[in-house]
């Protein structure tokens, strides 16, 4: 039987999840006792965006709070282009999900209230009307990750799969059967150097986002847009990827260009400030510092390029040293570890690219346009967003998404488990050879995230678009030809994905004539009366 084929070429599974994040681990561990779950994940297991999360979750806790004043903050804080339905339906699922996670083993910051009760200690971010983010301390994305990764080891249907790029998605269409179901995927394992061939009944993208497109970012190096990049060429539609949000303080240091610099800072009271000590947010927005990132952001690159400032400042020494610590440890540490005191100082912050608003399609399940292929997580666009995230809505739209999927396809999965899998060639790299030119990728690399910070960062023209999808489609050209000569790697699989993603970027920047939340056009500075997500389909 074509199933029994070695298994180091060939693998089978009911589910395989590409990524092991807080969404696809989320995923496995609902799934696990219904179907055998292979999880794929690039680097190693805790190397994803989820590990790095510090500020936390956002979700409705408090008695003082309402899943009302939750989604309207998401709407405001969306720009007029969130979708309602969709929002309701993560917020009204958010305590939920986090209880589930609490269940689970993530262990979130308590406090004790003047009655001698124990709850949760909830801190207030940008853009959010009342506390409630729950949080680890600063460093709620590592205490989640690692908690659900202690999980998933528990499980014997659960197979996790370390070091392996997926390639390409396998589906019907492209072995020329009928309809268009994805049976599998392509995958690089990075160890062995080859490409193996994943059966599975149904696939589920949990990849992250894509900022790595960007010369600066605070997201770590496995976030290049791979599972936006594989659903675009198996044919399902993207929206919003000109909404790339920028994350206002990313710490500027040579020895940590991409460390992140928490939302709860502000949240906690601490102040942006120009080189000469003084406040600019109360100029931009009567929020302050508590204005939504988008405002935040355009602020202080504004500023940085009036006084031609290599960096702005982010001042919480106004605060005892002992909050400072308790709240922040991971920041404090870290800073104090590059000669910066927070306690006492204030610290350099520029803004990076840090989360994609915009992705793959996909309804309240998960479903993409292709049956069988789900997607969960930065990877998507559910309408949550709009043109700006609220902060600590992402985790949430994770777990939400990941239970809404896996709910779905418990469902779909008896019928599937009765029929054969399809039979799915094996990689051919016959007619390759081993590339003697990585230099070309390299330089690829660093042409292609220089010109799309310098063309489609936080401000674009018309004409900054034009040149930057005039360099992309060149680049396109060259890695391609590449591609089909050369046997694949990660730094050429990754670069292929990043140049793809940066072309739906750009077009989508081009598409939308007006300025909205985290796409600022100084050619279109004002806002039209009835914006709409930008929808992008390969067969238009």
């Amino acid at each position: 039987m074509e199933e029994s084929k070695s298994i180091s070429e060939q693998h089978i599974c009911d589910v395989l999840i590409i990524g092991a994040g807080a969404a696809g681990l989320s995923l496995a561990l609902k799934l696990a006792p219904h179907a055998k779950i292979n999880v794929l994940s690039k680097g190693k297991l805790s190397e994803g965006s989820t590990f790095y999360a510090q500020g936390g979750v956002a979700a409705v806790f408090s008695d003082n709070d309402s899943i009302d004043s939750h989604v309207e903050d998401t709407l405001i804080a969306g720009a007029g282009l969130c979708d309602e339905e969709a929002a309701r339906f993560t917020v009204s699922n958010g305590k939920e999900s986090m209880q589930w996670l609490i269940d689970t083993g993530v262990n979130f910051d308590t406090e004790t209230d003047e009655q001698g009760n124990t709850q949760y200690h909830l801190t207030r971010e940008g853009g959010h009307s009342h506390r409630r983010i729950l949080h680890a301390a600063d460093a709620t994305g590592s205490e989640i990750e690692n908690s659900l990764l202690s999980a998933v080891k528990k499980h014997q249907n659960i197979t996790l799969m370390e070091g392996y790029n997926a390639v390409d998605l396998i589906t019907s269409r492209k072995l020329n059967l009928p309809a268009n179901r994805v049976l599998g995927a392509y995958v690089w394992n990075r160890k062995k150097e080859r490409v193996e061939t994943i059966k599975a009944h149904f696939v589920t993208l949990a990849t992250g986002g894509a900022s790595k497109v960007y010369q600066y970012t605070s997201n770590p190096d496995v976030s290049s847009g791979d599972g936006i990049a594989l659903a675009w060429r198996s044919g399902c539609r993207i929206a919003n990827m000109e909404f790339n949000q920028f994350h206002p303080t990313c710490l500027y240091h040579a020895e940590a260009r991409n460390f992140l610099l928490t939302e709860a800072l502000r949240g906690e009271g601490a102040h942006l400030l120009r080189p000469d000590g003084t406040r600019f947010m109360p100029d931009f927005d009567e929020r302050a510092e508590l204005a939504p990132r988008d405002i935040v952001a355009r602020a202080i690159d504004y500023e940085m390029k009036r006084l031609g400032a290599d960096c702005m400042y982010l001042d919480i020494s106004h605060k005892s040293k002992d909050f400072i610590v308790k709240h922040f440890p991971t920041i404090y540490r870290r800073c104090l570890l590059l000669g910066i005191d927070i306690a006492h100082q204030p610290i350099p912050i520029v803004p990076a690219a840090h989360y994609s608003c915009g992705g793959v399609m996909i309804d309240h399940h998960g479903q993409t346009d292709i049956d069988g292929l789900y997607a969960i997580g930065e990877v998507t666009y559910t309408g949550l967003h709009g043109a700006n995230r609220l902060a600590s809505n992402s985790l949430l739209e994770c777990v939400v998404y990941a239970h809404a999927s896996a709910k779905d396809i418990i469902n779909r999965l008896p019928f599937y488990k009765e029929r054969k899998f399809a039979d799915i060639p094996d990689w051919d790299d016959s007619q390759v050879e081993d590339s003697d030119e990585e230099v070309v990728i390299q330089h690829n690399w660093h042409e292609l995230r220089l010109f799309m910070w310098d063309y489609v960062g936080i401000v674009r023209t018309n004409k900054r678009l034009e040149r930057a999808l005039r360099r992309v489609q060149m680049l396109q050209q060259e890695i391609n030809e590449y591609y089909s000569h050369f046997k694949v790697g990660n730094n050429l699989l990754e670069l292929r994905n990043l140049v793809q993603v940066a072309e739906i970027i750009i077009k989508s920047a081009m598409e939308r004539k007006e300025s909205r939340g985290l796409h600022y056009n100084l050619d279109y500075p004002e806002q039209l009366d009835n914006p709409q997500p930008t929808i992008l389909s390969k067969r238009d």
